[in-house]
């Protein structure tokens, strides 16, 4: 059965805009220049670790990119979703996302409703933050008050 020129469309961004972009995030994470957390978690742990603990690492990782960067693409109104919910009612995920679906799944989705293996990555931030620093306050010098 053929594809309507419609669905081809909808095929190629969301192999450019999703796969593509979370393939070149992950490629980024393992290069030895970038900074973050994530970053050195995965290198580190590519020196370390076995075949096997390393794919555990790494796969829940290019899981959550690829979800990011679908969440981005509505976001961002490069690909245009609806959903039904389980009460019926259907809505647009860029109107009643706020474009911000991508910041809410890494932000507390993941944490709220996974089941499987997560790192936050940005506890030790979070809790900065929850402490009362202020990274944007010169004065601070990056102390918590």
């Amino acid at each position: 059965m053929a594809t309507t020129p419609e669905v081809e469309e909808f095929g190629k961004e969301l192999v450019e805009l999703v796969r593509d972009l979370a393939i070149r995030s992950s490629d980024v994470m393992l290069r030895p220049d970038t900074k973050g957390p994530t970053a050195k978690r995965l290198r580190e742990a590519a020196q370390n670790c076995t075949p096997v603990e390393f794919a555990k690492l790494v796969v829940p990782q290019v899981v959550d990119d690829a979800v990011f960067y679908l969440l981005d693409a509505i976001d961002n109104e490069h690909i245009k979703l609806s959903f039904t919910a389980s009460n019926g009612k259907t809505v647009d995920l860029y109107t009643e996302g706020h474009a911000e679906l991508g910041g809410w799944y890494l932000g507390k989705w993941i944490e709220k409703y996974t089941k499987e293996r997560y790192v936050d990555d940005t506890a030790d931030l979070k809790a900065r933050l929850a402490a009362g620093w202020e990274p944007w306050n010169p004065d601070n010098k990056g102390e918590e008050k």
